[in-house]
């Protein structure tokens, strides 16, 4: 989901109650947890994204006054944190990554032709995938996952990270490209 000019002023209207009313910030973490969880567990393990998902709103508890809806919406503002959150648990997250790279494990859903397929094409793509994804730096790789896990536009991914659209296109661009040329070099090598 995109977030749209209404989304905004739906959030601003929504700060201004839990300002007042701190008991009305549980309508924020209705509204948002499922993408905020969404988005770590893309990045990190189940138990992880849980802890990060949590944290995430109790920072944002915690800043609540802070919130500024002239800056953008709340989802970009609660992204901003989770991806603060998930750079904590960098080094995690390589290791998470290296691990990917030498595992895989079957698929349980679909019917035989399917998992068949599934199990052919992870075997094949997850580890390139996983080697390509510890080529990036970690901005490119934030920015790519913002965008490719979170689903955010440009302008949500500039607001989650504190930075400019034209950054996050040359960011995406950049760790597109490094993926594209791991992923062809293992093809090459593989």
């Amino acid at each position: 989901m995109i977030a749209g000019a209404g989304e905004q002023t739906d959030d601003a209207g929504l700060a201004t109650r839990f300002r007042r009313d701190p008991e009305r910030f549980v309508e924020v973490h209705d509204r948002y947890i499922h993408d905020i969880y969404r988005y770590a567990a893309g990045r990190l393990d189940a138990q992880t994204a849980e802890d990060i998902a949590a944290e995430t709103f109790c920072v944002a508890f915690g800043l609540r006054d802070r919130f500024d809806p002239a800056r953008g919406g709340l989802r970009p503002w609660l992204f901003g944190i989770a991806t603060n959150l998930v750079a904590r648990h960098r080094r995690k997250e390589a290791r998470h990554y290296r691990a990917l790279a030498r595992t895989w494990t079957e698929p349980t859903v679909g019917s035989h032709e399917d998992r068949v397929v599934a199990a052919v094409a992870a075997r094949r793509m997850q580890p390139q995938l996983a080697r390509a994804l510890t080529k990036l730096s970690q901005g490119e790789r934030d920015v790519l996952l913002l965008v490719a896990l979170g689903q955010l536009a440009y302008d949500e991914v500039a607001a989650a990270l504190g930075i400019s659209k034209g950054t996050v296109g040359s960011r995406l661009s950049r760790a597109r490209r490094k993926l594209h040329d791991t992923l062809d070099q293992e093809a090459v090598n593989g």
